[in-house]
């Protein structure tokens, strides 16, 4: 006959416990990227295509607070994310911020458009002036650089994969990034971090 051995259960428990943060450890963001083993080491390193096709050099923006955001255009976040990030690029962009929005279309296929259809959307129904790039990934192999490496310097909760449409990168005027958002946090929330990285509070 057969008795349960708690002791023997808690050892096992341990044991595979220990092995998965191990692993986790190892393998931050196992699920979610094939990151490259050679990262870049600073984002002023890292070109980008605007939303016409030119290349873009992250250097041009060396001195100014970044918030680098992942946008969609037919998310239940979009109204109040647009909205919230015009007025305080409106408010802010004359003193040091400078807001990058990069569309993506990985979450259940929210940003289908065209470059020129994202960018007539943007301007003309939420009159945006921040600048808004080209259409790209932000997971997985064909990941951009840039999130490659902004994921590299501020992982998740649940692995370094950015989760969901308006993710937010805070980067100060050195070029480090200093915080990361979640998708539900909305960017009005943002600003005391905003002000204190401009030296305004």
């Amino acid at each position: 006959m057969h008795f349960y051995k708690p002791n023997n259960c808690f050892a096992y428990l341990l044991v595979t416990s220990l092995a998965v943060l191990f692993f986790f450890y190892k393998n931050p963001n196992p699920f979610f990227d094939n990151m490259s083993e050679e990262l870049p080491t600073s984002i002023y390193d890292i070109t980008v295509k605007d939303i016409a096709g030119g290349d873009v050099s992250l250097s041009s923006y060396s001195g100014k607070v970044l918030l680098i955001v992942n946008v969609a255009s037919k998310c239940g976040l979009t109204h109040t994310n647009y909205k919230e990030l015009n007025a305080l690029y409106e408010t802010y962009k004359n003193q040091g911020l400078e807001i990058l929005a990069f569309p993506c279309n990985q979450f259940r296929g929210q940003e289908p458009g065209s470059n020129e259809e994202i960018q007539e959307f943007a301007c003309s129904r939420y009159k945006a002036e921040f600048p808004i790039f080209d259409k790209v990934e932000v997971n997985g192999k064909n990941a951009t650089p840039l999130y490659v490496f902004l994921k590299s310097q501020k992982g998740g909760i649940f692995g370094n994969g950015i989760k969901w449409n308006f993710t937010k990168f805070l980067v100060d005027k050195d070029g480090k990034v200093v915080e990361r958002y979640a998708p539900t946090t909305s960017p009005s929330k943002i600003e005391k971090d905003i002000k204190k990285l401009l030296g305004l509070s």
